[in-house]
């Protein structure tokens, strides 16, 4: 998942450094397919006999403390919190963190990985419907239409039409990831105002890894089982690479590309490219994992998708959303693209 923004300003006191549009669709299409590749790393592991819980755990403890270490070693400052922080960092580690992975590779062993996928790419339409019922902001009629196709497809990838022919704690736990993905953008709109993204996302890994390491502490894998061979796709790897990999590709590298993306491309065009992630999730769960999707699943999957991006694209400005970085990464220059506005409730002084 990436944050965007689609509400974006100069700061006449930046000094501005010229984007590549080349190089932000390159990095946001590798953030796509490493962050796609997730829930097929994931599976086999948990074929293998390890629970979605220990997964998780895996997942999110190893990327805590590669990102811990490197920001820790390269930019430690980032690390700096003051007190009345700690709660929005706690609500984005435990919601848009631990409970986005924990609850995703619960549906993932429940259901094909492409539809768990999907059923995590309704959050839009779920911030769309908080903005409107709790916020009060109205929403133009084509967010209405978008949010409509969003659950039309939803019904049609979980067949209701045939009397919803999928596992009920695995469609339950996609859409509790999708409640958990919609927090993440939410709690990201307010922590990205004055946080450095890089520094949410380090304490965001670190607070959720306490939390899953609660859950499934990391002792209680078998050793037997993350030494054994999994299968995936015509290899057998020992299933301890598979959580190495999913935890440094499809998490950190995946997070970093996607942030570093952001300074090149407007929301929009990060808005479109981001919906390769599900796609790249269907196509490697059916290539490598043997999960093919019927056409009905296939037709909601589109569906879903294109009401979704209609929702993500018609978005207005009063919507907020989640804001872009408010400095630059280590090493990089500031760049006008780089200060971002809030929403315009906030610029108002209102609550």
């Amino acid at each position: 998942m990436i944050m965007t923004s689609s509400d974006t300003t100069a700061d006449a006191t930046t000094v501005a450094r010229p984007r590549s549009r080349s190089r932000g669709i390159v990095l946001l299409v590798l953030a796509s397919l490493c962050f796609g590749s997730s829930g097929v790393l994931g599976k086999p592991a948990m074929l293998s006999g390890l629970t979605p819980e220990q997964v998780a755990t895996a997942r999110i403890s190893i990327a805590a403390v590669v990102l811990l270490l490197g920001v820790g070693l390269t930019r430690p400052a980032l690390l700096r919190v003051r007190r009345g922080q700690w709660r929005l960092l706690l609500g984005y580690g435990l919601l848009g963190v631990a409970g986005v992975q924990l609850f995703y590779f619960l549906a993932a062993a429940r259901v094909p990985v492409g539809i768990a996928i999907l059923l995590e790419f309704t959050s839009p339409v779920l911030v769309a419907l908080w903005v409107r019922f709790v916020r009060r902001v109205r929403l133009p009629w084509p967010m209405w239409t978008g949010i409509g196709l969003a659950l039309l497809g939803l019904a049609l990838v979980a067949r209701v039409h045939e009397g919803l022919v999928l596992d009920v704690l695995g469609l339950l736990a996609g859409i509790a990831a999708a409640l958990c993905s919609a927090a993440y953008f939410l709690i990201g709109e307010q922590g990205v105002a004055s946080h450095h993204p890089l520094s949410m996302v380090t304490w965001g890994m670190v607070i959720a890894a306490v939390a899953v390491c609660l859950i499934a502490p990391p002792w209680t894998m078998p050793s037997s089982t993350l030494l054994s061979s999994a299968e995936f796709g015509p290899w057998r790897p020992p299933v301890w690479l598979l959580l190495v990999t999913v935890a440094v590709l499809s998490t950190v590298f995946a997070y970093l590309a996607g942030i570093t993306a952001l300074r090149h491309l407007p929301a929009s065009t990060a808005s479109v490219l981001a919906l390769l992630e599900p796609l790249v999730a269907t196509s490697m769960a059916w290539a490598l994992l043997g999960e093919a999707l019927v056409w009905v699943q296939i037709l909601g999957a589109f569906v879903l998708l294109g009401g979704a991006l209609l929702v993500q694209l018609t978005a207005p400005a009063a919507q907020g959303g989640p804001t872009g970085p408010v400095e630059p990464l280590p090493g990089e220059a500031p760049s006008e693209d780089r200060v971002f506005r809030r929403s315009r409730k906030e610029r108002q002084g209102e609550p």
